[in-house]
């Protein structure tokens, strides 16, 4: 008997079991869009200037 191929199939290593419901790239959502470079690193600095306050 061949027990090495008995049983479920392993699945694929590293890939998710689902797709996210608020991924970007889907136009239903708010998130479709990713932000700009400049976007984030304005968010980035406000929050490191309240971190110090």
């Amino acid at each position: 008997m061949d027990y090495k191929a008995a049983g479920a199939p392993k699945p694929a290593k590293g890939q998710p079991r689902h797709a996210e419901h608020n991924a970007y790239g889907t136009a239903k959502t708010p998130f479709s869009k990713r932000p700009s470079k400049a976007e984030l690193l304005a968010r980035m600095k406000a929050n490191a200037e309240k971190a110090k306050k």
